[in-house]
């Protein structure tokens, strides 16, 4: 049994630290959201009122917070607060200089760190089945290796310090692309005569094959556990697709590489965030593309 400090209880980290209390760790955690601290407490989380209480005697220490400039600033905090060599993990997803940033401040103060967003959204999380994308040294990570096994199914080293940022920005900008090609394809189809079903049963065994469309199909019927069937109730809400769009292009920008369809993806559900639609699951904007058709927008 470890003891690890969780930071940051909302949609996604609540669940990831219950599972940590399910496989048997003490986990003691912090959030400034009460209600987040009270589902937390109910799921065994022993819940602290102070970063500080929050990391005494502990190990590890995890962070699932909403942006760069909030893991910095709380990482900041952390390195004066733990014994040189406590682990450090972010599982949030960041842009690629704060998460380099978080690493040199853990480095700093003689802690190992992993880098370690998500993939599988809230019920990935509540599952337990979530995928980690990990950046850092490979003996840490195989240290670390089991807490994550407890918070999800499939654990990826991908490389060095920030690896673990750099692919989840790239799975997330494929992510966001395809959502937009499937949906276009359904309107399309719709305007062609053809049922939801049929295009789903050709595209699903053909070469427009994709986890967009066979586990996350945007129309309701083909795929039932879709947030489709749920008037789009995320799932995976839109602007938090909005912000791994635009973390693509900040590293896009950065590297100099040439990335059109991000570009334009990030445009469309900017657009679909505008228009009122952010808390909406991301596969909603078919939605949006339906009512540009119909109105000739481009």
């Amino acid at each position: 049994m470890s003891s690890i400090a969780f930071i940051g209880l909302g949609h996604m980290g609540g669940p990831m630290a219950a599972n940590l209390v399910k496989a048997g760790h003490r986990v003691q955690g912090f959030d400034l959201a009460a209600p987040s601290l009270e589902l937390a407490r109910q799921n065994g989380v022993q819940t602290c009122s102070s970063l500080a209480e929050t990391v005494s005697g502990t190990e590890t220490v995890i962070t699932m917070l909403p942006a760069g400039k909030h893991v910095i600033s709380v990482w900041s905090e952390l390195v004066d607060a733990v014994p040189a060599g406590t682990l450090l993990i972010d599982c949030s997803t960041i842009d690629m200089e704060s998460a380099r940033k978080a690493h040199a401040l853990a480095a700093a103060k003689g802690c190992p760190s992993l880098d370690a967003p998500v993939s599988g959204g809230t019920g990935g999380a509540a599952a337990g089945t979530l995928t980690f994308m990990v950046g850092g040294e490979e003996d840490v990570f195989a240290g670390a290796k089991p807490l994550f096994e407890a918070m999800g199914k499939k654990i990826i080293h991908c490389g060095a310090a920030s690896a673990g940022q750099a692919a989840k920005v790239c799975n997330n900008m494929i992510l966001g692309i395809n959502m937009i090609a499937v949906g276009e394809a359904f309107v399309l189809g719709e305007r062609l005569g053809l049922t939801h079903q049929a295009l789903f049963d050709v595209a699903s065994v053909s070469s427009g094959q994709c986890w967009s469309l066979t586990t996350y199909c945007p129309v309701p019927g083909p795929v039932p556990t879709s947030p489709a069937n749920r008037a789009y109730e995320p799932g995976f809400a839109a602007e938090l697709m909005l912000k791994d769009l635009k973390l693509s292009q900040a590293a896009a920008e950065e590297t100099g590489a040439m990335t059109p369809l991000g570009a334009k993806a990030t445009r469309l559900y900017q657009l679909f965030a505008d228009e009122g639609f952010g808390t909406k699951d991301f596969s909603g904007i078919i939605n949006m593309l339906r009512d540009k058709s119909e109105s000739g927008a481009e």
